[in-house]
């Protein structure tokens, strides 16, 4: 079994996603062990409540260094003894020494192709609202390993998104969550579990 670790920083809908996925048996072998956020008010958290899974809120903010930060955030990590560390909306850069000791174990969800519209500064709706500046036809989302880069490290998954004509970032965001970001998430973690990568 597979033993997963979610972070998450805002609302959970990849969580969700995980958990349904692994609830109605899409996602086998694998169970998520701890749901971890920098945000106190994250309703990921609940979310993990409301399925029994441990939710843990550790932030930058508490520490009086980053460095201290990023020591206990390994440490709590380590406890859990996972082999999947899941990236899901987490806006907290992952320490090196936690990508060093995770090879290959950390996997992120983005909301664009790679490498379009990805590093430094593209998040969230920023994402979505470069898209449609660029005047992009496409867009969508991509799984990849984590490694010391921004976005960098080797890509696992990516499905294409539509972009359509009167699209707002807020709703090309909500197409790519529900078109790509929610099945592909789940499906990254479904082929890890059964050693299909």
């Amino acid at each position: 079994m597979l033993r997963v670790g979610v972070m998450v920083s805002g609302g959970g809908t990849n969580l969700q996603a995980i958990l349904d996925a692994m609830e109605n048996e899409t996602v086998t072998n694998a169970e998520v062990e701890v749901v971890i956020s920098n945000n106190p008010g994250a309703y990921a958290l609940e979310r993990a409540k409301n399925h029994g899974i441990e939710a843990v809120c550790l932030s930058p903010k508490s520490f009086e260094s980053r460095e201290a930060f990023n020591e206990a955030f390994l440490k709590k990590v380590d406890e859990y003894d996972l082999d999947l560390i899941v990236l899901a909306g987490f806006l907290v850069t992952i320490p090196p020494a936690m990508i060093q000791k995770y090879r290959n174990k950390i996997i992120n969800i983005h909301p664009s192709l790679i490498p379009a519209f990805c590093g430094v500064g593209y998040y969230g709706l920023k994402v979505h609202e470069a898209a449609l500046k660029r005047g992009v036809k496409l867009t969508g989302a991509t799984v990849h390993f984590v490694d010391e880069g921004m976005d960098s490290g080797p890509i696992i998954l990516q499905k294409a998104v539509e972009v359509l004509p009167g699209d707002t970032p807020e709703i090309l965001q909500r197409r790519v969550m529900e078109e790509a970001e929610w099945k592909l998430l789940p499906q990254a973690i479904h082929m890890i579990a059964n050693k299909k990568l």
